[in-house]
């Protein structure tokens, strides 16, 4: 279904998730909760485990803007993941935090169609003298973002035909 609705707009997508999707996640849910199995094994700890994170599992029936998987942001950090023995300076807790941030605001850039170094360019030369309300408006989707961090849109579509090859 939510490849069906993929390209509709939110709040149709957010409303056909309520009315044919929800339905069948709470009858699962409900079922899950009438199951008698022995809590050791391991069709009781899945059972726990998925009621467990029920309330995790359903946040995507609150607004149609909610992605239904994160394989998108996994798939965004994979590069980083499968690299981070070569990095020295992840050696640390804080270098891990440190190169955690810098990959988050990257990548976050790239879903929203900036150039990632001119983006950090922009914000290491704004943000030490912004003021608290203005870094709203430096975020990626922000109205203070300078033309010069934006992707052409040729430039964009490029990049997602390659992501879908790939």
């Amino acid at each position: 279904m939510e490849d069906q609705w993929a390209n509709r707009m939110p709040e149709e997508r957010h409303r056909l998730r309520l009315e044919k999707s929800e339905p069948l996640a709470t009858g699962f849910f409900n079922w899950l909760e009438t199951q008698k199995v022995m809590p050791k094994i391991a069709t009781g700890e899945a059972i726990k485990y998925a009621l467990g994170q029920k309330k995790w599992l359903l946040n995507v029936y609150l607004d149609g803007r909610t992605e239904i998987s994160n394989n998108r942001a996994e798939n965004a950090v994979r590069p980083f993941t499968l690299g981070r023995k070569n990095w020295l300076f992840c050696n640390t807790v804080k270098g891990a935090d440190a190169s955690a941030a810098v990959y988050s605001i990257i990548e976050t850039a790239k879903a929203n169609g900036l150039k990632p170094f001119e983006y950090l360019e922009f914000l290491f030369e704004t943000l030490p003298n912004a003021k608290a309300g203005d870094i709203d408006l430096m975020l990626p989707w922000g109205k203070a973002i300078p033309d010069r961090c934006r992707m052409p849109i040729k430039e964009r579509e490029s990049q997602n035909a390659e992501k879908k090859r790939v």
